[in-house]
């Protein structure tokens, strides 16, 4: 799971606290360019497993520790968290990714395996045009028609969008510069002409340094609060719906998946093929209309 490279632990790890083992097995994560999201998410699992657990000292940890722990949020779930079975798994599938990081990285374990996902197909929500047009046309100022258009047309990650600096637009190329991707790698989107028109009279009284001057939070409540504007269905719009509107979108019109891949920064096509699925109404249409006269003999 871990996509940078670790120092060795100190030499004397086992005689360490197990929260300040954690605190340096962190710090080592972001010295070697963990963003803070990824940082705060292995904080949460090997959290939840060092409470689990209750050892004081690293030494005291064991292998069947982690195989406990996993067996027991299986069955019970976690504290305060979703009862939906589906959901504790997932979550606890990238958990245990998480902890045994953590476990490999003190010298517990070489090999363990994780919990896998939850089977069945993952469900993607996506909007339609008519409805991303609702949203567009219940901004109540500029930057919620940036947000909604820029979205839209590039299908960025919340996160890549709140990274954006101001030089990272060119708008004469029409390109935006994505600095703040997953797994610290760059890529280009290209600008639409929805944002292009927004961007031309946005940019000329922006501040800076930052696009878009909003935290997470703030992001994701004003598409709510456009949402209930628009009278679309709020728990469908989020900023990582919009990215699967874009996706589908894109497939819809005609984009091949290698070029999709490449703008949503994917590693893996597979990460891709998920949105193919999204499409089914279209692709049914397609195949009555080939298919739509009954056998006959010819």
């Amino acid at each position: 799971m871990v996509r940078f490279e670790l120092p060795d632990p100190p030499e004397d790890i086992n005689e360490y606290a197990v929260w300040d083992a954690l605190e340096e097995f962190l710090l080592s994560m972001e010295a070697g360019g963990a963003s803070p999201k990824t940082i705060k998410a292995y904080r949460a699992g090997i959290s939840d497993f060092l409470k689990f657990i209750g050892k004081k000292r690293v030494g005291e940890i064991t292998s069947g520790d982690f195989t406990r722990w996993k067996l027991h949020r299986l069955r019970n779930g976690f504290p305060r968290g979703s009862k939906n079975k589906k959901k504790i798994q997932m979550t606890l599938h990238y958990y245990s990714l998480y902890v045994r990081s953590f476990l490999k990285w003190i010298g517990v374990i070489d090999k363990a395996p994780a919990v896998s996902r939850p089977r069945g197909r993952r469900t993607l929500k996506s909007l339609t045009p008519a409805e991303v047009y609702a949203l567009f046309q219940a901004s109540r100022d500029i930057l919620d028609m940036l947000i909604v258009s820029i979205l839209f047309e590039t299908g960025l990650r919340a996160q890549e969008l709140l990274s954006l600096e101001i030089e990272d637009i060119d708008l004469e190329n029409r390109e935006i510069r994505v600095r703040g991707a997953k797994y610290g790698e760059e890529r280009a989107v290209f600008i639409g002409p929805t944002t292009y028109a927004i961007l031309k009279d946005y940019l000329k009284n922006a501040e800076g340094p930052k696009l878009i001057p909003l935290s997470y939070s703030g992001l994701y409540k004003r598409l709510k609060t456009l949402a209930k504007r628009a009278g679309v269905d709020s728990s469908k719009v989020r900023p990582h719906v919009l990215r699967h509107t874009f996706a589908t979108e894109a497939l819809k019109r005609g984009l091949n998946l290698i070029a999709l891949q490449s703008l949503l920064g994917h590693k893996d096509i597979k990460t891709t093929q998920i949105y193919l699925h999204l499409m089914k109404e279209d692709l049914k249409k397609a195949y009555l209309k080939i298919f739509s006269r009954e056998l006959a003999q010819t």
